[in-house]
């Protein structure tokens, strides 16, 4: 990390605040479709669950007899000291059991919940270090575009815990990632507008090429539209950050995805 308190941006005020202004037009205008399409991925995931549900059932009606004399036949010669695996004393792990409940499609809906809320934390721990005085001057362009990131990241938490919850799991609303402490770390030890910039831009980069991934990773179409239609804002941050710390962000044919958040950094 820098310890030059005396950082300036590369772009200037002007520039900055037209850019900021830029992203909120973009980020307003894929709002209702991003809403629509996270409204349908909760619709398709539960005609998904209606199907597997009756598939269940089928089974289980079919077969539910010879499975039943069968397991009466174990049962008479168990030991009452090792219980039947779903009797009520089950010897797992009440961690273990509870691990998991984010499955398919909706764990990448986690991930990317857990990503979103990741950048407003760190956005809103820089405006807090910034009101400190802990990182020097700060440009009144640079908090205006710290402030508008993080509402539109707070924004796209919502849509997708929408999706979590319209499918009848918790709401995430916190940061469940294993590097969530390098990532506090990091922020701790900012000592300048720059080093801010530097650590958002890797979690701005971490978000965009998630949402890559995401858009050929999950199964429902409307999955798919909803982080496609995510992921230029979140690249539009990271163009902006780039400016600011003074590199041109030359775009590629294709936006890689290296750096793209693994569903396994995910904690629950």
């Amino acid at each position: 990390m820098t310890a030059d308190r005396t950082w300036e941006p590369a772009v200037g005020e002007a520039e900055l605040t037209r850019l900021t202004r830029e992203m909120n037009e973009a980020h307003r205008a894929t709002l209702p479709a991003m809403r629509a399409t996270a409204r349908e991925l909760v619709a398709d995931i539960r005609a998904t669950r209606r199907v597997d549900v009756g598939r269940r059932r089928f089974l289980l009606g079919a077969g539910g007899a010879a499975a039943g004399l069968v397991l009466t036949a174990c049962s008479s010669s168990r030991s009452r000291t090792n219980p039947v695996p779903g009797s009520g004393a089950s010897t797992t792990p009440a961690s273990a059991r509870a691990s998991g409940r984010y499955t398919g499609d909706l764990k990448v809906v986690a991930l990317a919940t857990a990503l979103e809320n990741q950048a407003v934390g760190a956005y809103q721990a820089a405006l807090d270090a910034a009101k400190a005085g802990r990182l020097g001057a700060v440009p009144p362009a640079v908090a205006t575009f710290v402030t508008a990131a993080m509402a539109q990241h707070a924004d796209h938490a919502k849509a997708w815990n929408a999706v979590l919850t319209g499918a009848g799991l918790p709401a995430i609303t916190d940061v469940p990632l294993s590097n969530q402490p390098e990532t506090l770390a990091a922020l701790d030890k900012a000592a300048s507008v720059g080093d801010v910039a530097e650590l958002a831009l890797r979690l701005e980069d971490q978000a965009a090429q998630t949402y890559l991934f995401a858009a050929y990773s999950v199964a429902s179409p409307a999955g798919i539209a909803t982080a496609a239609g995510i992921a230029p804002v979140e690249a539009m941050h990271a163009a902006i950050l780039n400016f600011v710390l003074g590199r041109y962000p030359v775009p590629d044919d294709f936006l890689p995805t290296d750096k793209a958040a693994a569903p396994t950094l995910l904690t629950v």
